[in-house]
């Protein structure tokens, strides 16, 4: 009889983006099964909305996005030497988000979400942390 290696026993859940209304960077908010009974629906629909509000603020063009693209072209792009970009404030602001609501919320429950910006943004992925890992 063939002995089958051990499958660690945790899971990898992932949220896709959500192209139903254009390109833009949003996420589904929908409860994937696997997380039933590891965190409650509110607190996963609190940080996808939030983490949809950044990205939302990030692709909205106003008068100060204008003046940097202008500045940008006027300086043949070498203000983006000294200066961020307002898009590149709003991944940082999406950075600190996860690792507070990692901090606060998923941590403690054995979970860990994965800042978008290292997934290409084409999905948010939640999974076990290290410390659940060991403990099963």
């Amino acid at each position: 009889m063939s002995q089958t290696p051990l499958q660690p026993n945790y899971t990898k859940v992932f949220i896709q983006r959500d192209y139903s209304e254009g390109c833009s960077v949003q996420f589904q908010n929908r409860f994937p099964q696997e997380l039933e009974g590891r965190i409650d629906r509110a607190s996963f629909e609190r940080t996808i909305a939030k983490i949809n509000e950044y990205f939302i603020e990030a692709e909205k063009g106003n008068c100060s996005t204008f003046c940097e693209g202008f500045c940008a072209c006027f300086s043949a792009y070498l203000i983006y030497l000294f200066t961020e970009t307002h898009y590149e404030k709003c991944l940082r602001k999406v950075s600190a988000y996860i690792s507070m609501q990692n901090e606060l919320v998923y941590n403690p429950k054995g979970l860990n979400l994965t800042d978008p910006v290292n997934r290409g943004l084409r999905v948010i992925e939640i999974s076990s942390s290290l410390n659940d890992r060991l403990s099963t």
